[in-house]
Order: C-alpha cells, then sequence, then structure tokens
C-alpha cells in the first residue's frame, strides 16, 4: 500500500484512494503534453480559490470600523 493510498483512506476522503492510483493510470494513456495541461489546470483551480479568498479579506478589511481615535491638532 502506498503513502498516498494510506492518506486517502480515512472515513472523511471522498476519493477513498482511488483518486491517486486512476491518476497515476491514466498518466500511463496519455502524452506529457496532456499531462500538462491537466496539471495547469489544477493549479489554474487553486488560484482561482486564491483569488476569492483575497477578495473575500479585502472586502472585509474595508468593511471593519477604523480603529483608533482620531485627535485634532492645534
Amino acid at each position: 500500500m502506498s503513502e498516498e493510498r494510506s492518506h486517502c483512506d480515512n472515513p472523511g476522503c471522498f476519493c477513498r484512494g482511488i483518486g491517486p492510483q486512476a491518476t497515476a493510470f491514466a498518466g500511463h494513456l496519455w502524452s506529457k503534453a496532456t499531462g500538462d495541461h491537466f496539471r495547469n489546470s489544477r493549479i489554474e483551480f487553486l488560484k482561482g480559490l486564491r483569488s476569492l479568498i483575497d477578495d473575500r479579506i479585502d472586502r472585509l478589511s474595508h468593511n471593519a470600523e477604523p480603529k483608533g481615535t482620531s485627535v485634532p491638532v492645534d
């Protein structure tokens, strides 16, 4: 049993260990260029998630009440 398999064998894992095995098997079916496209698509998907999180953090940061007190100086 591979390390990936034991990692995915927990009850909360959706793929139940099939994901890493399917990816390894499929890698033998298509070319390196095709594999590169799929790898790049995973990277772009994660970048999209990061962008959503960054936007949400930015909105929450701008809506926060200002900290401190404004004091007029003579």
